[in-house]
């Protein structure tokens, strides 16, 4: 099946979707032939097809961490907007594989957690999927969405691999070939999963603006850095960081020294003479001095003989 119709065939009636994958402890109808088995089998699709109603509180997250920003400014919208119209569009929930009691979320994360908010049941279409399709729903739904960044595209590719996913896999479940999915990885792979966490999803910065932070911070923890109002203003509050501090330049060195009874003071420093005349002891001289200071100086110059 092609990746853009992945979603379109969990969401689809079963007989248009793909066989579901069998979990390890599902129970094996008693009967497979004849005409109980086929009741059997009418009864089981019934319910497939059916949109149940689930109660929130048992429904738990699943697949991996997509979602870098611990806050979703849209998340208020979306409950406003369910409030007042109801949920016109049902998610894809499975059975929870360690709690046959409970589901997880394949499909539909934000609708649950608003409905969760909101103390209302959620409806859901209730499927038969591995670990394996779980993920790949959870990236097609958001490279439908095209709202992952790229920092959170990054860290998905990273995870899955770690996860034991080949490329194509990973490709798959967000719709790059393997030169893009490449790229993310290297991104991810240089900057520390903590600083990712603590800058956050970074909407306005692209991949060369953080390779450009991975090649900056070295060996350097910067996770204490990440300090603004917004992830971006965390990413260059952090990138900032990495710029060594300009030396402080020495202080000048000056010295002062007085000229006998004049009440003229010389202060020399490695750039320049000043001359400071005091009003009170020689009331005029900085006027006569002013007024002949051509004269002094072609005389001092005759002596240089220039």
């Amino acid at each position: 099946m092609a990746r853009k119709d992945l979603m379109k065939g969990l969401m689809e009636e079963p007989d248009k979707a793909p066989a579901p994958t069998a979990r390890v402890n599902a129970a094996k109808p008693r009967y497979t032939k004849g005409a109980i088995g086929a009741v059997s089998r009418s009864i089981e699709d019934l319910k497939r097809r059916s949109i149940l109603e689930v109660d929130a509180r048992m429904i738990d997250n699943a697949g991996l961490k997509d979602r870098l920003d611990k806050d979703d400014p849209d998340l208020e919208m979306l409950i406003a907007s369910i409030q007042t119209y109801g949920q016109q569009v049902p998610v894809l929930l499975r059975v929870n594989p360690n709690d046959p009691e409970r589901y997880e979320v394949v499909y539909g994360r934000r609708r649950v957690a608003a409905l969760k908010a909101l103390d209302q049941p959620i409806k859901a279409l209730i499927r038969d999927l591995d670990d394996k399709a779980l993920i790949l729903a959870q990236g097609q739904e958001n490279t439908a969405r095209k709202d992952l960044t790229f920092i959170e595209k990054a860290n998905f590719a990273r995870q899955m691999r770690d996860a034991g996913y080949d490329r194509k896999i990973i490709g798959d479940a967000l719709a790059m070939d393997k030169t893009l999915i490449s790229r993310l990885l290297n991104v991810a792979d240089s900057v520390p999963v903590d600083l990712i966490e603590a800058i956050g999803s970074a909407p306005n910065i692209g991949r060369d603006r953080w390779l450009a932070l991975a090649d900056k911070i070295g060996d350097g923890d910067f996770v204490k850095a990440a300090v603004g109002d917004t992830s971006d203003a965390r990413f260059n509050a952090v990138m900032q960081a990495t710029v060594p501090p300009k030396p402080a330049k020495p202080a000048a060195q000056k010295t002062t020294t007085k000229v006998g009874q004049t009440g003229v003071e010389v202060t020399r420093s490695a750039t320049k003479t000043t001359l400071t005349i005091s009003a009170k002891t020689s009331a005029g001289f900085d006027d006569w001095l002013v007024e002949n200071l051509a004269e002094i100086h072609r005389s001092w110059a005759n002596q240089r003989g220039e």
